[in-house]
């Protein structure tokens, strides 16, 4: 076990935030976690377990101690008539691994491709895009509770998967280090394309013969054509979580705004396009300096090049502000502030 002093973080987030943390050490295996949560001087400080940094804004110096999540490995635990359980390390890439399902044929994930992380941030989330949500092909992971000292197998049902949201975001932050997670995965694949894009991008592409390995790659087109690649500006996808409102708050925006983006949902509710909602206030393409609105997709907060975490942070709130001005609609940030 090593622990390293005052340790730039910018490799780690897709931000690209320039700031340190006071302490820093990584794990591969769960004794190096059980040394690193044990190490004398981290007795009292602060902790952020970092995956692939992909869903948080880091908006000072961390003064505690960051443990790096490296836990790889993917393996069949079962199978079935119907499915195959997968399990994988939290630390693995998350497309990567999407991808090594895929090559195995089994389908479930190929719609959330290209989708930054790694896994163990997956049912943290509850990742979704273009109908499909981690909920959806979620088995059980395991965890180590950090306090109490064992490990612990959650299902579905004791997650309390909700829209971005778990357990793992409200009663259980940061009591759990997510160690691994198990996937159900269909033999004979239930294939999702009335979502967004998906049918017209397979048309462009003349698919003519449906498969996980098409719907990945039109997944993959749509994304990268819409989204900043965090490699080259840094972002950490979409900022904001859509905002859903009741049937009769709906009827109120529809009657002022005709043009209104929303998707009805169970109960009656509605949710709205938080990209709409930011493009109709002005946002779009708007820039601060180095902090900015994607040109493309105005969900998407934007590093340019040097824009500090607290930069970014407060844009966000002068759109929420804005949001709320305009609409009487509450957004909330999908990205977890540090």
């Amino acid at each position: 076990m090593q622990v390293s002093t005052n340790v730039s973080l910018l490799p780690y987030n897709t931000f690209g935030i320039h700031t340190t943390a006071r302490y820093f050490g990584t794990f591969a295996h769960l004794d190096q976690l059980q040394e690193l949560l044990q190490w004398p001087g981290a007795e009292g400080q602060p902790r952020l377990i970092l995956g692939g940094g992909s869903n948080i804004l880091l908006t000072r110096p961390f003064d505690g101690i960051v443990l790096k999540n490296e836990l790889k490995g993917i393996s069949v635990v079962k199978e079935d008539d119907e499915f195959v359980y997968v399990k994988a390390g939290a630390g693995e890439n998350w497309h990567s691994f999407v991808q090594h399902t895929i090559s195995m044929g089994v389908g479930g994930l190929e719609n959330l491709s290209l989708i930054p992380g790694n896994v163990g941030a997956s049912p943290m989330q509850n990742i979704g895009a273009y109908g499909v949500e981690i909920k959806d092909v979620f088995e059980s992971l395991e965890a180590w509770h950090i306090e109490d000292k064992f490990l612990v197998s959650f299902d579905a049902k004791a997650c309390q998967f909700g829209y971005r949201e778990s357990a793992f975001k409200r009663q259980f932050k940061d009591k759990f280090v997510i160690l691994s997670v198990t996937y159900r995965l269909r033999k004979k694949p239930v294939f999702h394309t009335t979502y967004g894009a998906i049918s017209a991008e397979l048309e462009h592409m003349g698919i003519k013969d449906l498969s996980i390995e098409a719907i990945s790659q039109a997944v993959i087109n749509i994304r990268s054509s819409k989204l900043p690649d965090p490699k080259k500006v840094g972002n950490a996808g979409s900022f904001f979580k859509n905002p859903t409102v009741s049937e009769s708050q709906y009827r109120v925006l529809k009657s002022t705004f005709p043009e209104i983006v929303a998707y009805p949902l169970e109960h009656g509710e509605f949710k709205l396009a938080a990209g709409w909602l930011i493009e109709q206030c002005g946002w779009k393409g708007y820039r601060e300096g180095d902090a900015g609105v994607h040109e493309k997709q105005a969900l998407v907060l934007v590093n340019y090049g040097d824009a500090t975490g607290d930069e970014l942070f407060r844009l966000s709130s002068k759109i929420m502000q804005s949001v709320q001005t305009k609409f009487g609609v509450t957004l909330e940030r999908e990205v977890n502030i540090i």
